[in-house]
């Protein structure tokens, strides 16, 4: 079984601070994890879809200069998994309800054509957090420009504003607060979740309480719901345990 992880990003400075910095927490020490960008989620579910030869890792290889230098020597059998990272960005002029939710339908197969991990509403999701307490019940509005990140940079914990400097610490806190928030959101309790949490499931919960009736989303990143998923979770529950 090959021990290479592939990451696709529509960006590349955030994201990559995200993952040089989960090295602390994530996988095996022989797990190698390439990261791929600029890849828009719509465009190359209608490429894949068009054509049922086609696969993400080729076509992502053929998108820029930057990714054929990174991907070079590599064919999709030395990736385990692929897993794709995507924000909700609800502003966005390619958004899309419906067609998010034909996404992650489509993408939910990591040792096929991928699995698709959706931040709410976007990548800094992550450190918005100015209060742990307060988290449970933090929303921002989604269909209009709000300068996201411009908030995140005021009402953020300082020690939550640079990704490169989270430490083991800091990991643990976010990730179980991302996944009470997960559970809270699915189930209306803010615990650490019994079992793990699907994306369309959680796209749906979202669309149900949040999105369709108040143009709001739950705030809530994707990677400690991948992080979840990938341990399974009764490991992560055990990690985190560890940290209390």
């Amino acid at each position: 079984m090959s021990n290479k992880v592939l990451f696709v990003f529509e960006g590349e400075k955030t994201e990559e601070q995200i993952v040089s910095s989960l090295q602390v927490f994530f996988l095996q020490e022989n797990t190698t994890i390439k990261c791929v960008y600029g890849a828009e989620i719509y465009q190359i579910y209608q490429a894949i879809k068009a054509d049922e030869d086609l696969d993400t890792f080729n076509l992502l290889r053929e998108r820029s200069v930057q990714n054929k230098e990174v991907l070079d020597g590599f064919t999709r059998e030395d990736f385990a998994e692929i897993y794709l990272f995507f924000d909700y960005d609800g502003h966005s002029s390619l958004a899309d309800d419906n067609k998010l939710e034909e996404l992650l339908a489509f993408f939910d197969e990591e040792t096929d054509k991928g699995k698709l991990y959706v931040s709410y509403p976007m990548v800094e999701a992550l450190k918005h957090i100015s209060d742990y307490e307060t988290f449970r019940d933090l929303t921002v509005a989604c269909k209009k420009n709000i300068g996201y990140k411009n908030i995140v940079h005021h009402v953020g914990i300082n020690k939550l504003s640079r990704f490169n400097k989270y430490d083991l610490d800091t990991w643990n806190a976010l990730i179980e607060v991302h996944l009470k928030k997960a559970n809270f959101i699915v189930h209306d309790s803010f615990a650490f979740p019994n079992e793990l949490i699907a994306q369309p499931y959680l796209f749906s919960k979202q669309l149900e309480k949040y999105i369709n009736p108040l143009s709001v989303v739950a705030v809530l990143s994707a990677f400690p719901i991948f992080l979840h998923d990938y341990y399974g979770n009764d490991a992560m529950k055990k990690r985190i345990a560890m940290f209390h």
